[in-house]
């Protein structure tokens, strides 16, 4: 897997690619084309007389077309366990999962999903919308811990390796922009120690399995006092309480992250359990998340996301991984 991850196109090939998908849909799904965001994938809005729909576009060299249909396979499941979650559409051929070639040869994938109602949070959120971030998480890995997934499942992996090696999916958390490199030394004492506890809790099946593994503000809707899910593009086999630390990521400094979390734990708590030792290594897999978001930032310096980080995103990671190391608490708030 290549780890060169921000897509090299411009918006408005973005744009253009998508008019050209958009005309596999059948007349009912023709509409007006924004772009809403860049990041890991192009994401649009359709806007027609009577709904909206999300096109994703992929960018290259990260999911494989199997990959990706197991994804709404496992979207499919949901649904039909009651929980709400973006459905793919299919296109006139009967296709949920759209490929296209481009000039240059390259393969591009796409999906078009129903809208799902409900506003995006920013860090201004009430810590209790965290509350049903934990509950329905709890539900998403109940319904993972008992599914039969069908043989040719395939999900990206999520362990200590590929997060935050050299070898992780999203690059080498010492490019990131900012990051001092006399602070490298005690970034590798900190994943000395992750990864010594992270053996030690291991990946039996009650901790380790299908996860969303990307339940961050960007990624949840506040609806009516609902809290739902989307963009499932990330889900992969990883530890479950991988779930909670994806919940505050790039936010884990900041004053209200204690409270996020407490909440995100009493959610959960309606609807599964987490034991002592899932409790236990909430601080190890708080820090390899924001180390490994660290990696992304350095693959991902020019997305919107990665710039209003500012200059002392990279400097506050540093003073998290040293409270990790001096203390037993969480590496969080301020």
């Amino acid at each position: 897997m290549s780890t060169q991850q921000y897509d090299t196109l411009t918006d408005q090939q973005v744009l253009a690619l998508a008019s050209t998908l958009l005309e596999r849909y059948d007349n009912s799904y023709q509409g007006d084309i924004s772009l809403l965001c860049r990041s890991e994938n192009a994401t649009l809005k359709i806007t027609t007389t009577n709904n909206r729909y999300a096109l994703r576009i992929h960018r290259p060299d990260y999911h494989s077309f199997n990959a990706i249909n197991s994804e709404l396979l496992w979207l499919d499941a949901l649904r039909e366990n009651g929980i709400e979650v973006p459905i793919a559409i299919a296109n006139k051929e009967g296709e949920r999962v759209q490929t296209l070639t481009l000039d240059s040869g390259e393969q591009r994938y796409a999906v078009m999903f129903g809208w799902i109602e409900g506003d995006m949070p920013t860090t201004e959120v009430d810590p209790k919308a965290f509350f049903g971030l934990g509950a329905i998480t709890a539900k998403l890995h109940q319904h993972a811990k008992s599914w039969q997934r069908p043989a040719s499942f395939e999900r990206i992996i999520w362990n200590h390796q590929t997060m935050v090696t050299d070898d992780a999916h999203w690059g080498r958390w010492q490019d990131a922009p900012h990051l001092n490199p006399s602070d490298h030394a005690l970034i590798h004492q900190a994943l000395t120690k992750v990864a010594q506890q992270m053996a030690a809790y291991g990946m039996s099946d009650d901790r380790y399995g299908l996860i969303h593994a990307d339940l961050r503000l960007t990624n949840i809707l506040l609806f009516n006092g609902q809290t739902r899910v989307i963009d499932f593009d990330d889900c992969g086999m990883g530890w479950y309480m991988h779930d909670l630390a994806a919940a505050i990521s790039f936010n884990e400094h900041l004053a209200n992250a204690p409270l996020w979390v407490d909440q995100w734990l009493n959610g959960y708590e309606t609807q599964a359990h987490c034991s002592d030792s899932d409790l236990a290594i909430l601080p190890a897999m708080i820090i390899q998340r924001r180390i490994q978001m660290l990696a992304w930032t350095g693959t991902h310096a020019q997305t919107e996301m990665t710039l209003s980080l500012g200059d002392q995103w990279a400097n506050e990671s540093v003073r998290l991984c040293r409270r990790y190391l001096e203390t037993d608490g969480l590496p969080i708030g301020q």
